[in-house]
């Protein structure tokens, strides 16, 4: 391998949780903070650690707003985060595959 280019994969998607978000609103396009923090079993602080890296990258956003009373989060995928997370798919796919 080459063509092995470990700086073709993103820091700030390839950990394990952030993947997790990145790949669940992938086909979700959206969703609200406690839905995801089940779907991934997480804690609301480790969930929110991981929120915060990815929105201050521009790859999600974050909408807070107040429903009944009761704050809600909402966490997006953005354009560009859509963009970082297929061109992160495929540099893992061409590592896998021996190709750059």
């Amino acid at each position: 391998m080459d063509d092995f280019d470990i700086e073709k994969i993103d820091d700030v998607i390839h950990g394990r949780v952030r993947l997790g978000i990145m790949a669940f609103l992938s086909g979700a396009g959206s969703a609200d903070f406690n839905g995801l923090k089940s779907r991934l079993q997480l804690t609301d602080g480790n969930l929110s650690a991981h929120i915060r890296k990815l929105e201050d990258a521009g790859y999600i956003a974050v909408d807070k707003s107040f429903v009944d009373r009761k704050p809600l989060t909402r966490v997006s995928l953005t354009e560009p985060g859509r963009t970082a997370f297929s061109q992160y798919l495929k540099a893992m796919s061409r590592l896998v595959d021996g190709r750059s």
